[in-house]
């Protein structure tokens, strides 16, 4: 399925396009300068408005982020930007969190956890409109004796027919690192890979064959990868040409 990739600021290209356009946004920000990407300095207020403005009614905003620690302290970043889409008039229609099996582990004498999870927060202009929940089976499964009162008040049993499958939990778990968030090791020259599996997930999620799929921070193009496996088309914006040219080899 076809792409577009354009080569530039996202607010400047976001700017241009009319009010309700876009349909599915799936995007990591370069938030708390955790990384250096070659000078590039987020605008995160700017780019919030924007998506917001440019958001279908039905749409989905779905914004993987984390916080960095700074003197021993999560900066909360996270946080304040869920509360800023908010401001906006978006709803927080799920506060989902992405699960690292194998997270890099901490100093020994850094006084916490292994840092193992990130956000991935879910934004709404309304209802959703497409709804595809990844099922799992079900732990039970079959016909249940389900007990309830009688108008008496005797105890009274019925046989209940049980669903073969459930929806999977809001916490997604991917094992990361070489061969796992991806197989193309072309890709290793990007310093923060969104896993191809998790791209995946939420795009069979809140995705379509008739959604216009968008992300503002293209980087190695995972949204983009994604979307054209499952047969979508979509649209990223990326300033860096280094990157611009990965994902153009990563989608021949």
């Amino acid at each position: 399925m076809a792409y577009t990739l354009h080569q530039q600021d996202c607010i400047g290209w976001m700017a241009s396009q009319p009010d309700e356009s876009i349909d599915m946004v799936l995007t990591s920000p370069p938030y708390d300068n955790i990384r250096d990407y070659h000078g590039y300095i987020f605008e995160f207020e700017s780019t919030a408005q924007q998506l917001a403005r440019l958001l279908s009614p039905g749409g989905v905003i779905v914004w993987n982020v984390a916080d960095a620690t700074v003197r021993g302290s999560e900066t909360g970043t996270s946080m304040r930007q869920a509360l800023y889409f908010m401001s906006l008039g978006l709803r927080l229609h799920d506060t989902m969190i992405y699960v690292k099996r194998n997270p890099m582990p901490t100093n020994a004498i850094t006084r916490r956890y292994h840092q193992a999870w990130e956000y991935l927060f879910v934004f709404t202009k309304d209802t959703p409109r497409v709804f595809n929940p990844i099922m799992i089976p079900a732990k039970y499964s079959g016909e249940a004796r389900m007990k309830y009162r009688g108008a008496d008040g005797s105890l009274l049993y019925k046989k209940t027919p049980r669903n073969a499958n459930t929806k999977l939990r809001n916490v997604f778990e991917y094992t990361i690192g070489g061969g796992h968030t991806t197989k193309n090791k072309k890709l290793s020259d990007h310093p923060a890979l969104m896993p191809e599996q998790l791209a995946l997930d939420q795009l069979k999620t809140w995705a379509d064959s008739s959604s216009r799929i968008y992300d503002p921070f293209a980087g190695a193009g995972t949204t983009m990868w994604a979307a054209q496996q499952l047969g979508f088309a979509s649209v990223g914006t990326e300033v860096d040409p280094t990157y611009c040219q990965l994902i153009h080899s990563r989608m021949l």
